[in-house]
């Protein structure tokens, strides 16, 4: 699937924590359709390989889209996209 969220780049922001930079490039790709409600999150390593970020960075976004209502992690189990019904209003 093709998608219309830009590829991540951290310059393009502005000045913000690269986690939350992170966040907000998963958040798009939700939103956009390009991530589906039930599907799993690539592991953390390999988001890291993927966003050329530390492992450390990518343990805080995906605490962060926890904290938002996105994804919810199950232990041994990996981290899933959230249905929209399943999340918090804004």
């Amino acid at each position: 699937m093709s998608s219309n969220v830009p590829a991540f780049d951290p310059e393009a922001a502005g000045p913000s924590y690269v986690y939350v930079q992170v966040a907000d490039h998963i958040a798009a790709r939700i939103a956009a359709g390009e991530l589906s409600p039930g599907a799993r999150l690539s592991g953390e390593r390999d988001l890291a390989e993927e966003y050329g970020v530390a492992l450390g960075t990518i343990r805080r976004a995906v605490q962060e889209l926890r904290d938002r209502g996105l994804v919810v992690t199950l232990p041994a189990k990996g981290t899933y996209i959230t249905r929209p019904e399943d999340r918090p209003a804004e």
